[in-house]
């Protein structure tokens, strides 16, 4: 059973929320992943997120752009967290996206991650999941870990071979 709902308004939000999607599956998180306008099929959209919690899940990620209501008209049908994710647009670069969507009157809040943050959006639906889950609590560490690791690695690369070649090695 799906425990993360991925929604998203277009297919061009795709490339974003992706990225939270690949954050699931790397940590073994169960997600189901949709596109519905909440403008343009409000009665689907109304549907699906009457049926969230039914469906087991316990997070709903939203991304949206521009009036971005999709991830606030979740927060109103669904009892539980969701995220969302303000999708950088053409107009004004995400920030009327970010806007509607942190700017959620007092009793339905959102959660809300950087604009085209899919991969922390991901990893914010995994905390919440794991603050009930001592093996994904673990998995979330070993993650974290990992990044440390990463970021620990190209500094010593950078020592060992100097600005000049590692922006070298960079471009390639």
């Amino acid at each position: 059973m799906a425990k993360v709902g991925i929604v998203m308004g277009s297919d061009s939000d795709l490339p974003v929320m992706s990225k939270a999607a690949q954050v699931l599956e790397q940590l073994g998180i169960d997600y189901e992943m949709t596109i519905i306008s909440a403008h343009r099929e409000p009665d689907i959209f109304f549907d699906w997120a009457k049926k969230a919690e039914e469906k087991g899940f316990k997070v709903i990620i939203a991304g949206a752009g521009k009036a971005a209501h999709l991830p606030g008209m979740c927060a109103a049908i669904f009892p539980l967290p969701v995220i969302g994710i303000p999708m950088k647009t053409s107009d004004l670069g995400g920030v009327d996206s970010l806007y509607s969507i942190v700017q959620m009157p007092s009793g339905i809040p959102v959660a809300t991650v950087a604009i085209n943050g899919g991969a922390n959006a991901g990893i914010l639906a995994a905390k919440i999941l794991a603050a009930s889950d001592e093996a994904l609590l673990g998995r979330l560490k070993e993650y974290s870990g990992n990044l440390k690791k990463d970021v620990m690695a190209k500094a010593e690369k950078l020592e060992a071979v100097g600005y000049q070649a590692y922006m070298e090695q960079m471009k390639k």
